[in-house]
């Protein structure tokens, strides 16, 4: 009798760790935070696996286009997504953890043509380039409402790098370590870009899990235990420091 109930559990043991397995999804062209492609899946992937390590909390990864991402984990196929912007929007739908990685954006244009934020509101009919499915900042969202600037949303940032040298668009919003990736991805010269002087926004993104899932305030409370832990250790600053930029272009 004990020997067939040993024989029951190991042949379950598979269904239980997958079930107790968080299931995660995220999506690609968000060098270097994120890309099927990347060393790790890219650096934010790596913190959030290293979190869940931290956590002792089993996680599988797949990865699929970003809104149907973001649908499939809405409707219970997966436990998890990641990285998200907080929006109104988002909040009625997700619970946030704690921010994975706060990132200081600037407005990046071809060389010699200043855009910065202080003037940005004059700057009436230019292009800006934001990826399909990307939450624009509020202020410059407003701008596209009101009609001051113009919306074109290609797959990802590196069209939007692209896109600048041939005229196309005029500026694109970005991240230090996204913003490089893309300009470096056109093989063009650094110089012939310039990167705003000032942070245009900070931006905070997060793991999320949506309200409906049953077991959503334990897994934010122990993937956000688990961020902490890697905090505290110094793994999460050596995983930051490792996709720190090492030049950037012209001012």
């Amino acid at each position: 009798m004990l020997q067939r109930l040993w024989v029951y559990v190991l042949l379950l043991l598979p269904v239980l760790v997958q079930a107790d397995s968080l299931r995660l999804v995220s999506g690609n062209d968000y060098a270097p935070f994120t890309g099927e492609q990347l060393p790790g899946g890219g650096m934010i992937s790596q913190l959030v696996r290293a979190a869940l390590d931290e956590g002792d909390i089993a996680s599988t990864l797949e990865w699929r286009p970003w809104n149907r991402g973001y649908q499939m984990t809405l409707q219970g196929e997966y436990d998890a997504t990641f990285p998200y912007m907080r929006t109104a929007e988002r909040e009625r739908e997700y619970v946030y953890s704690e921010p994975l990685f706060v990132a200081e954006q600037h407005l990046y244009s071809r060389a010699g043509e200043v855009f910065e934020a202080d003037n940005l509101a004059t700057r009436v009919g230019a292009r800006i380039c934001y990826p399909l499915g990307w939450q624009p900042p509020a202020a410059i969202q407003q701008l596209v409402d009101e009609g001051r600037l113009i919306r074109h949303s290609p797959p990802g940032l590196e069209e939007c790098a692209n896109l600048l040298l041939l005229k196309r668009d005029d500026f694109f919003v970005s991240d230090l370590r996204l913003g490089q990736a893309a300009l470096r991805a056109t093989g063009a010269p650094l110089s012939r870009f310039r990167r705003s002087i000032e942070v245009f926004s900070s931006s905070p993104l997060h793991l999320i899990v949506p309200r409906q899932h049953p077991r959503a305030d334990e897994i934010i409370a122990r993937f956000n235990t688990g961020l902490a832990s890697l905090r505290a250790s110094g793994k999460y600053q050596r995983i930051i420091e490792d996709y720190s930029p090492q030049d950037t272009p012209a001012d």
